[in-house]
């Protein structure tokens, strides 16, 4: 992996899009080597924060002060999956477009960790959304950063596979900081150690359970984290 981050990463600020306000005042720090949970109501600014972070904010307009994560791996909400590739090019396409040399082997493991092995020569029109989701994240995976950007990595999945993702993604992401934005609390309560929510008017913290992730499904802490969070989510802003 390239060297952890040491320090905190913090954005502050406003900003707008065709001069519509996305967020205003907003704060917030990512802890080094920590997993942080962003939650809140469609249309606040979560995506728009990672797109600045990942420096791909074309069209925002914004005003403050940004740390400078260096290069990041990023898994938007779309799979972003090219159609002329196959399965297996499209993992190693971030590789070649650093003119690095793809390691094939990697790449069939990580499609073999996410449950798609048989699907490496297939093209991206022969798989389900749930399929195409996986195979982003497992191009994600190949990805050797210290700070991992995910929008909503698990959004097309089932239940059952989604857990079994989120998982193996807290295994091989160990030690990056990793700011992950979703709207399921217990996917928040399951793998963050820093939880918050973006409202209109600022971050609210809630309290995160102290066990290692990635945390029980049924466990005690994780369901009072999950239902707190919907108290709050339910709560008019």
């Amino acid at each position: 992996m390239n060297q952890p981050l040491r320090q905190p990463l913090r954005i502050t600020g406003s900003a707008k899009i065709d001069g519509v306000s996305i967020f205003s005042h907003l704060d917030l720090t990512l802890k080094p080597q920590n997993w942080t949970c962003l939650l809140g109501a469609s249309g606040v600014g979560k995506s728009t924060v990672l797109r600045l972070f990942a420096g791909l904010a074309e069209g925002v307009c914004f005003a403050g002060d940004l740390s400078d994560p260096g290069h990041v791996a990023m898994m938007a909400q779309q799979d972003l999956l090219m159609p002329w590739l196959s399965v297996l090019d499209n993992v190693l396409l971030g590789a070649r477009l650093r003119g690095a040399r793809p390691d094939h082997d990697l790449a069939r493991d990580r499609l073999a960790q996410v449950g798609l092995a048989d699907h490496a020569d297939k093209q991206p029109s022969a798989l389900s959304g749930g399929q195409r989701q996986r195979v982003a994240l497992a191009r994600t995976l190949m990805e050797d950063r210290a700070v991992v950007l995910l929008d909503e990595p698990f959004s097309a999945l089932d239940a059952l596979t989604r857990a079994q993702m989120q998982e193996l993604t807290a295994e091989l992401l160990d030690g990056r900081t990793v700011l992950l934005v979703t709207h399921d609390p217990n996917e928040a309560a399951r793998l963050g150690e820093t939880i918050l929510i973006m409202t209109p008017t600022g971050l609210l913290e809630i309290a995160a359970p102290t066990s290692p992730i990635p945390r029980d499904i049924h466990a005690a802490d994780v369901l009072r984290a999950q239902a707190d969070l919907f108290d709050h989510l339910r709560r008019p802003t």
